[in-house]
């Protein structure tokens, strides 16, 4: 009986999360700050769930910011995901080989 109780009480909190901002913002938001605000969240919040993600991934942290590197650096020069995140893992691994 107790799991029927978290899933009610799971299914509340995700509704109540998607339904209150539609409930609140009825109107088109003029504030300018606000909405560059809303604009950048998802990229800050993917961000914050990323980046620790990428350096707890390999057993070593250099390796991990060798591979981080590389992504990054790729991704400044507009390459395909594919090719960011191929060549991010290959030079993590090859970085875990050499120490």
């Amino acid at each position: 009986m107790s799991i029927v109780i978290y899933i009610a009480v799971m299914a509340g909190v995700t509704y109540l999360i998607r339904m209150i901002p539609f409930a609140a913002f009825r109107r088109q938001i003029k504030s300018r700050f606000f909405r560059s605000f809303l604009y950048y969240v998802p990229y800050a919040v993917l961000t914050a769930m990323t980046i620790p993600a990428i350096f707890y991934s390999t057993g070593s942290m250099i390796s991990a910011a060798f591979g981080t590197a590389v992504a990054v650096l790729l991704a400044y020069f507009d390459m395909p995901l594919i090719v960011v995140a191929l060549a991010a893992s290959a030079a993590a691994f090859a970085a875990g080989l050499i120490i």
